[in-house]
């Protein structure tokens, strides 16, 4: 995986590469996109970005989320319930865990696991296009928390969230 930096210079090359102009809100959704761990929803990006540009609108972080999507360079997860997340970081598919809490999401390597997927799919006759692949259950934090009911958590994890 890319430093965050280079990641941001490779999303700023690609925008340009493909005709985009680069206005500041769009380089602060780049930055974002490209330096979160967190897998932000477009309502968490734009959050985050209004704190700089207060006049920034949805619109706009939608656009350039829509926009890196379409070239292949952020991952999308659709979550029902929870809303879509956006991996700007790491644009290839990679499984994840996704705490049934708080919403946190983390990235996971399992290189012999993708490697098995593909020879299983080559055998098969299958050209593997892409993959998903996630595990539910609750983070450490949401582990040692209250007894609060998970369903509970979740719906205040998406209202945190903006979904």
């Amino acid at each position: 995986m890319p430093r965050t930096d280079d990641r941001v210079e490779e999303l700023v090359t690609a925008l340009r590469a493909n005709g985009h102009r680069l206005t500041p809100q769009r380089l602060a959704v780049l930055r974002v996109l490209g330096k979160s761990t967190d897998h932000p929803s477009v309502e968490q990006i734009y959050r985050k970005v209004r704190r700089q540009y207060p006049m920034i609108s949805r619109a706009t972080v939608y656009k350039t989320v829509e926009t890196l999507k379409g070239m292949a360079q952020v991952l999308e997860m659709e979550f029902s319930g929870a809303g879509n997340r956006y991996d700007g970081r790491r644009a290839e598919s990679h499984p994840h865990l996704f705490c049934k809490g708080c919403g946190r999401i983390q990235d996971l390597e399992l290189p012999a696991l993708m490697r098995e997927a593909t020879e299983v799919a080559e055998r098969a006759g299958y050209e593997l296009l892409g993959h998903r692949l996630d595990f539910y259950g609750l983070c450490p934090n949401c582990r040692s928390g209250s007894a609060v009911d998970t369903g509970a958590r979740m719906t205040k994890a998406n209202k945190a969230g903006g979904q």
